[in-house]
């Protein structure tokens, strides 16, 4: 069923990455307009070339987006010196009416994310639906402006293919390791 979705979204977009050949399951195919915290406007293959960790967030979230962060952090502990080098992050925010590029430079400062490797990004809501779609990855928005949210960290392939996902929070899925080290 997953698979059969990515493949209806990806047919069903307009092809940002055709003239690259990225394979027909990446979501570099996917076009997006994603604006980082540096106020620069990149695309979802931004890292192409890298195994990339990406997941979905929100900058005012106090409980399950801090814990996704460190997560993430863990996650690269666990790696090699080698290994580290080569992942990138990209945390994509669902709160586009919040989430400014101003907001994540601050999220990034005081969460000392190191953005040589880590991207935070926004964009509209529209595309936040399109990426959440094709990570299957479920949100919505609650009456009080927070939002109910999956919390899932996926592995892309260097080429922007699904490797592999986790939902598990407070430390380093191994799982997603050894997916690492296959590709």
């Amino acid at each position: 069923m997953k698979a059969s979705l990515l493949a209806l979204l990806l047919a069903a977009a307009p092809i940002a990455g055709a003239d690259i050949g990225y394979p027909p399951q990446s979501i570099y195919n996917l076009s997006a307009k994603l604006i980082d915290q540096s106020g620069a406007t990149r695309g979802l293959d931004m890292h192409r070339g890298h195994p990339v960790l990406v997941t979905m967030f929100y900058g005012s979230c106090a409980v399950a987006c801090p814990l996704l962060i460190d997560t993430l952090r863990s996650f690269e502990r666990s790696l090699t010196p080698a290994e580290r080098a080569r992942i990138r992050v990209v945390l994509i925010s669902i709160d586009p009416e919040h989430d400014t590029t101003e907001s994540l430079r601050a999220l990034a400062s005081t969460r000392r994310i190191d953005l040589s490797r880590w991207t935070l990004v926004h964009t509209d809501e529209a595309t936040v639906r399109k990426v959440a779609a094709v990570l299957n990855i479920q949100y919505r928005r609650l009456p009080d402006g927070n939002y109910n949210h999956a919390s899932v960290i996926s592995l892309l392939t260097p080429q922007g293919e699904l490797a592999a996902q986790s939902s598990v929070l407070g430390k380093a899925d191994e799982r997603l390791a050894t997916s690492l080290r296959a590709l």
